[in-house]
């Protein structure tokens, strides 16, 4: 899975960072556009990515949105 991570401005490198060290981050990196960041993230389940998006990345302080993308 996917998520596009949206902060607030100037401070995309401080959440970048922030979601490189969450442990089901395998990738991230700054993108130009709607959103700021695109995050890969893995989980064994569903409710694990919707726990480590909801309690994880979202909680991140200046996250401001978050779109998750699922492929297949």
């Amino acid at each position: 899975m996917y998520v596009m991570i949206n902060s607030e401005v100037g401070a995309e490198g401080g959440v970048l960072e922030e979601v490189r060290g969450i442990p089901e981050v395998k990738k991230a990196h700054l993108i130009h556009g709607a959103y700021d960041i695109i995050v890969r993230v893995e989980a064994e389940t569903v409710q694990g990515l919707k726990d480590i998006i909801a309690s994880k990345i979202r909680s991140i302080d200046k996250v401001r949105s978050t779109l998750s993308l699922v492929c297949t």
